[in-house]
């Protein structure tokens, strides 16, 4: 990187200014090649005095690039703001992984508690969360230093830009890999926090590609191009044994067990469950499922009873214990999971959703009338 960067700085330096020797109309070339002689070998008095003093302490930083701005601010202000933010966020959930304390969820309610516990938390057996801190803590750091902060003297300022570059590379694809986690392994699952860093990870990188310009920034493709890559072989190479069903399955057994539901169920529920069972609509699940609790929830006590619902994990879940066979061969991502008339809805759904994917229509609606024979 320093290869890079020295090679570049001076590819940014400014030219030479160049002096013109004022010459006249009878000069000869030996009378310029004597003039040009003389000012070398006998420099002028004032030239004299300034190659005599002595020089005294470090030689002078090189001044400092112009800083590109976003909105009249600055693109060193708004990284070193945006990644203040990050490390608020990733301070508080390394607070929370290494204290044990349950996260605060106000939007998902206790799904993204789910996902902050779940094996994808943590990178080669380091909290998510402290990694995110440090990340955040070094843009931060080197935001404010190019911003004027005197705080890592040995870096020059392309070294800087070009560091800033390559780390909100590197955070942006792991957000984007964790966002793909998200939506393949949580079905259903939402959460706040991931998705919050995953703004302030975006508007990093945009950042930083707004500073270099969208014209010079093509020379750093290839070291950005490779820098994903490797973020992304990490990831698959630390996720390759996660898994979303039970954190540390392999310490316990879970007994199954019944969630009593606790809600009636309405006259349209009722029926619409009706609907399902006569059409052959499955709902995959599995016991300790919050979300499949909560969409028998919906459906209430006596619909619940009428629906197809498929237990995945009869047996319990944990150590020796696996998933069905029609489970496994329906290729499941999440929980819970519905089947009707070929279509696949993953998470719990509401009510209205079923009844159209299969097709329902309550009696006493208009469109029944419609459709009702004469």
């Amino acid at each position: 990187m320093a290869t890079i960067s020295a090679a570049l700085a001076i590819s940014f330096l400014p030219s030479p200014t160049r002096f013109a020797v004022p010459t006249t109309d009878f000069s000869s070339s030996r009378i310029k090649r004597a003039a040009r002689f003389r000012c070398c070998a006998e420099p002028s008095s004032q030239e004299q005095e300034t190659s005599a003093t002595p020089p005294t302490g470090l030689p002078e930083k090189p001044a400092r690039a112009s800083p590109s701005s976003l909105l009249g601010i600055s693109t060193s202000t708004w990284s070193a703001g945006v990644a203040g933010l990050g490390f608020l966020e990733t301070g508080y959930l390394t607070y929370l992984k290494l204290t044990g304390s349950e996260a605060f969820c106000p939007i998902s309610g206790g799904g993204c508690g789910d996902i902050l516990d779940s094996d994808y938390s943590v990178v080669f057996g380091i909290p998510l969360p402290l990694l995110g801190l440090v990340a955040y803590g070094l843009v931060t750091t080197l935001s404010l230093q190019e911003n004027g902060a005197d705080l890592l003297p040995l870096l020059d300022d392309l070294d800087i830009r070009l560091t800033l570059l390559l780390l909100a590379t590197s955070m942006a694809t792991a957000s984007a890999y964790f966002l793909y986690i998200l939506s393949a392994k949580f079905v259903g699952v939402s959460c706040s926090y991931c998705l919050l860093s995953a703004f302030l990870s975006f508007t990093l990188l945009f950042i930083r590609v707004k500073d270099f310009g969208f014209d010079r920034i093509q020379k750093f493709a290839g070291i950005q191009l490779a820098v994903a890559v490797i973020v992304a072989l990490a990831l698959t190479n630390s996720y390759s044994s996660a898994t979303t069903q039970l954190k540390g399955k392999d310490d316990f057994v879970l007994e199954p067990y019944e969630t009593e539901i606790t809600t009636e169920s309405s006259p349209f529920a009722i029926s619409l469950a009706r609907h399902l069972h006569s059409i052959g609509a499955k709902m995959y699940g599995a016991f300790w499922c919050s979300h499949c609790n909560e969409q028998k929830q919906m459906f209430g006590r006596e619909a619940s009873k009428i629906l197809d619902y498929v237990e995945c994990f009869p047996n319990g879940a944990g150590k020796g214990k696996k998933m069905t066979q029609e489970c496994q061969a329906a290729g499941l991502e999440g929980f819970p999971t519905w089947f009707i008339n070929g279509k696949v809805l993953s998470g719990d759904q509401e009510l209205e959703v079923l009844a159209e994917a299969s097709g329902f229509v309550a009696e006493g609606t208009e469109q029944s009338k419609e459709t009702a024979p004469n």
